[in-house]
Order: structure tokens, then C-alpha cells, then sequence
């Protein structure tokens, strides 16, 4: 986020600057989604909602589940944030105690230790390897639990890797979590963001001893072009979900009315323009790939 600070402040001064720091498409938010903000404050709906988010963006959001990863969930599952890194830092501020260990594999997202240790836990970094595509294995994952061991953060697709998980590789690493009841925090906030035929799949949706096993955090941020409307979720068991909420109910309130309806509308609506964005970065990314090459 400092790079990112410092390339707008040069484009500020008139420099032509393209920004690599954050993981933020360059495109503008579709059309349909301002239009449902604007509208919803025409309507007057620029006031408190429930904590843990709107009920019709919890209900869009369980449609989203099942349309896309086949996974039922009920809204009484699902709470909304202040975007995605919100909903890990309050995971992990109900989940840990002092010294309670998180198995983060490397390379991973800068944000995940900073939040484990501000919530009193012990980051434990397990090494994802160049040969296997920067993943690690169920065998590594075995290796590195301790009596401390919460929870392990899977993130696929990956940021800043974009490897992705295959379905087997997801079973033998769930297996494991189960075998040792550790939380797995499935990171999948790029998984619109996949190309060169790739497919992506939730490890929530392997099986229901999965599910239960497994909190989604994800959002609207890069899907939907969405980054400073601040619109992630957590969805997983509920009992965890209630205590979320009822911390953000003395931190945050809930997330800001106006983008919730924004959201609504972006998973209620077309999903061309996902689509269209995704298309334009993969042709950028063979650009630059035979440029390398």
C-alpha cells in the first residue's frame, strides 16, 4: 500500500505512473452497481444496518455460493465486513488466544502474520516450494502442527503466486485439519482472477466435514472492481460467525450501507463484466509473459 500511496501521489503531479503495488484492477466499477448505490441513496438508505450486514446481501451472497461453487449456506452463516482484510482481522481477534499457533504457507499475502500476532497468536510459516508450483503438502502441513496449531490460512488461487490448488491436492491437505480439528481459513478473494484454462475449487466444497471445517473469506474487491467500497464477507460455522459479529458490533458497526447495496447489485446483476475484466487481464498478462519470455 506504500507503493501504491506513492504512485498516486506521482499521477497526482501529472506523472505517467502505472501502479504495481496493489492487487487492484484498473478498470472502473460497472456501471449497474453505482447506479444501485446511487439510487439507494436517493431512497434514504444511508443509515445504520444490522452488524453483521443486510439480510438481502447475505441472501445474494448464499446464491452466489451455490451458483458458483455449488456450497449451501444459510445467512445466519455469513457475516459482511468492512472488506476482506477486515473479516480476517476479526477471525483471528475471536479465534486466538495468547500463543496459539497459525500455519501460514510462503510465499503469502503481507497482511496474515500482522494479524495473527495483533491478535495475540504465533505466526508459523511452512515453506510452499518453486518445484511445486509454491504450494506445500499435506506432509509439510502434518509436520508443522503443534498442541498450539488454531488454524492454517489456505489462500487459492494465491496472492502473489497465482497458484492454485488442485481438488486432490485440497483433500489431502482438508484430511489432515480434520484428522487435527484445525480451523482452515480458505483465503479466495481471486478466484474470478484465474486464466490459461485454470480451474479453481473451494476446499468448502469437497465434502460437508469440509465445510464445517472451513471458514470462506472473500469480497467484492477484485471480482467486481470494488476496492475502495470496502465489501468482504466471512461465511462458515455459525457459532464463529456470531462471535464476529458481536465484536464488530463494538469495533466497526456495520459496513457501510450505501456499498452493501452497491454489492447486492453486483451479485444480483450481470456478471459480464467480471468476465470482460478478467479477459483483458489475462490478454495483459501473455503480453507481458512473451515480452519475458
Amino acid at each position: 500500500l506504500e507503493i501504491t500511496a506513492k504512485a498516486q501521489a506521482l499521477k497526482a503531479e501529472g506523472h505517467d505512473v502505472i501502479g504495481l503495488g496493489a492487487g487492484e484492477p484498473d478498470f472502473n466499477t460497472p456501471e449497474h452497481i453505482m447506479d444501485a448505490a446511487h439510487k439507494a441513496m436517493l431512497e434514504g438508505h444511508t443509515k445504520y444496518t444490522p452488524t453483521g450486514g443486510l439480510q438481502a446481501l447475505k441472501q445474494e451472497i448464499v446464491k452466489k455460493f451455490t451458483r458458483d461453487q455449488g456450497i449451501a449456506y444459510d445467512p445466519s452463516e455469513i457475516i459482511v465486513c468492512n472488506g476482506a482484510k477486515h473479516a480476517l482481522y476479526t477471525l483471528f481477534q475471536v479465534l486466538l488466544d495468547e500463543g496459539d499457533e497459525v500455519i501460514i504457507p510462503t510465499p503469502y499475502w503481507v497482511s496474515y502474520p500482522e494479524q495473527v500476532k495483533l491478535a495475540g497468536g504465533k505466526p508459523v510459516y511452512v515453506e510452499g516450494l518453486e518445484d511445486n508450483e509454491y504450494k506445500i503438502t499435506a506432509k509439510q502441513l502434518r509436520e508443522a502442527i503443534t498442541e498450539k496449531t488454531k488454524a492454517v490460512i489456505i489462500n487459492s488461487p494465491s496472492n502473489p503466486t497465482g497458484m492454485i490448488y488442485s481438488k486432490e491436492e485440497l483433500q489431502q491437505l482438508g484430511e489432515v485439519c480434520l484428522e487435527h480439528d484445525i480451523l482452515i481459513v480458505s483465503d479466495e478473494i481471486y478466484e474470478k482472477l484465474i486464466y490459461g484454462g485454470a480451474e479453481y475449487t473451494s476446499i468448502a466444497q469437497l465434502s460437508n466435514a469440509l465445510k464445517e471445517q472451513t471458514l470462506i473469506i472473500n469480497g467484492v474487491s477484485k471480482s467486481h472492481s470494488m476496492t475502495g467500497w470496502r465489501i468482504g464477507y466471512a461465511a462458515g460455522n455459525k457459532q464463529l460467525i456470531k462471535a464476529m459479529t458481536n465484536l464488530a458490533s463494538h469495533s466497526t458497526s456495520n459496513p457501510t450501507s450505501i456499498a452493501q447495496y452497491g454489492a447486492i447489485a453486483a451479485y444480483a446483476g450481470s456478471q459480464e463484466p467480471v468476465e470482460t475484466m478478467r479477459q483483458a487481464f489475462e490478454e495483459r498478462l501473455n503480453i507481458i509473459y512473451d515480452k519475458l519470455i
